[in-house]
C-alpha cells in the first residue's frame, strides 16, 4: 500500500486572481506524498461567456449546462484554466498532467436526471465512477493529475460535474489504495465561519455539530456543500 495521498480542491477567487492563484500553487508544492488537485473555474469562463453572448445561469449555488455552457466550459475548465494550472506547477519541479474525466476513463458519470429544476449536461458521479487503477498508474508513475470539473458518460458526451463532489469521491475510493489520504478545500475565506463579517473560523467541527449548526442557519450558504461533501467523504 502507498504511504499517504493528498488531495486538494480549489475555486472561486483563487482561481480569479492570479496572485492569490500563484501563491497557492507555491503552497502545493510543498505537499509530501503523491497529489491530485481538482479545480472549478471561478468567474472565468462566465466572464468569457458573457463576451460570447452566453449568460450563465444558476440555482442553489450550480451552473444550469445547456449545450453552449457546455462548450464555454469544456474550453476553459479542460482548456485555458487546466493548462495555465498545469505548466506553472510544472515550474515547481511538479509533474503535473491535466485530465478530464474522459481521458484515460478515470471519471464517467451519469447524466443528471430532470426534476424540478434541468440541469442540462450536468453529470453525478459515485465512488465507483473513479478508475482507480488508471488514477494509481499515473501516480505511481511520478504524476501529480491536475483534474478539471469535467467528466464523460461512456457514450461520447462530456457533462459539468462539481468540484467538491469530485474531490470527495476521488478520496473516498483513492483511500483503499493508500494509508492516509488528506482532503482540502481551499478557497478565499479562511475556513468555516461562525460569523461572515469578523470572519471567526470554527476551528474544529465534527458531524453532530455541523447537523446543528446547519439546522440553526448559522453556517453560511456557499459553504455547506462543501462541508456536505466533506463529510461524505
Amino acid at each position: 500500500m502507498n504511504k499517504e495521498l493528498t488531495i486538494v480542491k480549489i475555486g472561486g477567487k483563487v482561481i480569479d486572481d492570479e496572485a492569490s492563484l500563484e501563491q497557492f500553487l507555491i503552497d502545493y508544492g510543498s505537499f509530501h506524498g503523491q497529489t491530485i488537485l481538482v479545480h472549478g473555474g471561478g468567474k472565468i469562463a462566465s466572464d468569457i461567456g458573457e463576451k460570447m453572448g452566453i449568460e450563465p445561469v444558476y440555482h442553489e449555488g450550480r451552473r444550469i449546462t445547456d449545450k453552449a455552457t457546455l462548450d464555454l466550459v469544456t474550453m476553459v475548465y479542460g482548456g485555458l484554466i487546466n493548462k495555465k494550472i498545469v505548466a506553472t506547477i510544472q515550474t515547481l519541479g511538479i509533474n503535473a498532467i491535466g485530465l478530464t474525466g474522459a481521458d484515460g476513463n478515470v471519471l464517467k458519470a451519469n447524466k443528471r436526471p430532470v426534476k424540478e429544476i434541468d440541469y442540462g449536461f450536468a453529470g453525478d458521479v459515485s465512488v465507483d465512477s473513479v478508475n482507480t487503477v488508471a488514477l494509481n498508474k499515473l501516480l505511481n508513475a511520478g504524476f501529480s493529475p491536475v483534474m478539471c470539473t469535467l467528466t464523460h458518460d461512456g457514450n461520447g458526451s462530456i457533462l459539468n460535474t462539481n468540484a467538491d463532489t469530485i474531490a470527495s469521491i476521488l478520496a473516498a475510493a483513492l483511500s483503499k489504495s493508500y494509508d492516509v489520504v488528506e482532503l482540502v478545500y481551499c478557497f478565499e475565506q479562511p475556513g468555516v465561519l461562525e460569523d461572515l463579517e469578523s470572519k471567526k473560523v470554527i476551528p474544529h467541527i465534527e458531524e453532530a455539530k455541523y447537523i446543528t449548526l446547519k439546522a440553526q442557519g448559522e453556517i453560511n450558504e456557499g459553504m455547506l456543500h462543501i462541508m456536505d461533501t466533506a463529510l461524505d467523504a
